[in-house]
């Protein structure tokens, strides 16, 4: 099974919150992991807030960072085009997203009718796990 992260999903896999543990392993139990090509720098922004609030010490971030970094060669980027941009504002005025989450819902969807193999979405954003079950995708446990 293919397993989409939003950019939500992606930083709890690398600081710790609730879920954090359970995430873990359903990233291990999974065939492949995707994302959108704009989580790379969600995901840079979130540490970099994270570090800037003390919520993390230098050595935690640049941990982090490193981590990151060498496993980001491993998931599958989802490419943005402009038919993904166009399509992620059509779902944003559809289902009421922020630009962000349309961009990872359209990105889901796109890969979702390109791949054979089963998928399922995640993320930890209400909003966002609502309307990609409104579009007909299969909702991890976690983030329902």
């Amino acid at each position: 099974m293919m397993l989409y992260l939003d950019t939500s999903a992606l930083v709890k896999l690398y600081v710790q919150e609730p879920l954090s543990q359970e995430l873990t392993a359903a990233v291990d139990e999974a065939e492949a992991v995707a994302t959108s090509l704009l989580a790379y720098a969600e995901v840079r922004a979130a540490f970099a807030r994270a570090r800037r609030e003390a919520r993390l010490s230098p050595q935690a971030y640049r941990h982090i960072v490193d981590a990151f970094v060498e496993d980001w060669t491993c998931y599958i980027a989802v490419e943005v085009t402009d038919h993904l941009v166009k399509a992620a504002g059509e779902l944003a005025a559809a289902r009421a997203l922020r630009g962000y989450d349309a961009m990872h819902l359209a990105s889901a969807l796109s890969l979702r009718d390109r791949v054979s193999s089963p998928m399922m979405f995640l993320a930890f954003d209400r909003e966002l796990s609502v309307a990609a079950k409104r579009e007909a995708l299969h909702i991890h446990p976690l983030g329902a």
